[in-house]
């Protein structure tokens, strides 16, 4: 099963798991303006701890029945 990793692009995984746009909002990632930006540049841009980001869309997407 892959995972979601701090290399993906954050609107890629936006479109693939719309449910995970909570998270990032819940984290405060500006996936407006960063979106087009893989996951760790945009989170440690904005001084969010990217496993803890990672971890938790990945919960996210599991815990909404998505594959990951």
């Amino acid at each position: 099963m892959a995972e979601i990793t701090e290399e993906m692009v954050i609107n890629e995984v936006i479109k693939r798991y719309p449910d995970t746009i909570a998270t990032f909002n819940r984290f405060r990632v500006d996936a407006c303006c960063g979106g087009g930006q893989p996951i760790k540049v945009t989170a440690t841009r904005d001084g969010i701890d990217v496993p803890a980001l990672v971890g938790a869309l990945n919960a996210t997407v599991r815990e909404k029945g998505g594959k990951v």
